[in-house]
């Protein structure tokens, strides 16, 4: 039985993977892998991935407060969603996050990887 999670903290790993592969994700995109994540989510553990309540028509699915997090990028690419600062003295390293990273199991961990995987071939098959 998969967890239940936040949405700002799957949407903070999902990016944060993305970027780390140089791939484009932005605002429109979240809301369409978070969309995967629910569908795939449901299909497998039969309940929900997220907290949030899920606004679904026929055009769009979308969480409400990611979007509105997110919607100042607007088409644009989203960046890291934490800062690292590192100190001169050391070799220590702070990083800053708005929100944490989900504690996946190791089975939600290879859902989630194969979903970015999934994006980032679609991405870059149509950017080919």
């Amino acid at each position: 039985m998969g967890n239940v999670y936040g949405a700002q903290n799957m949407t903070a790993y999902l990016i944060g993977k993305l970027n780390e592969s140089h791939i484009f994700v932005n605002n429109l995109s979240i809301q369409h892998l978070l969309a995967s994540v629910e569908n795939t989510w449901q299909q497998i553990f039969g309940h929900s991935a997220f907290h949030e309540t899920v606004a679904i028509n026929e055009a769009n699915y979308t969480i409400r407060d990611v979007f509105i997090t997110y919607e100042h990028y607007g088409t644009g690419h989203i960046p890291f969603p934490e800062k690292d600062y590192y100190l001169t003295y050391g070799t220590f390293q702070l990083e800053e996050r708005p929100y944490e990273l989900p504690s996946f199991t190791q089975e939600e961990e290879e859902l989630v990887q194969q979903l970015v995987t999934q994006y980032r071939l679609q991405w870059l098959s149509q950017a080919s």
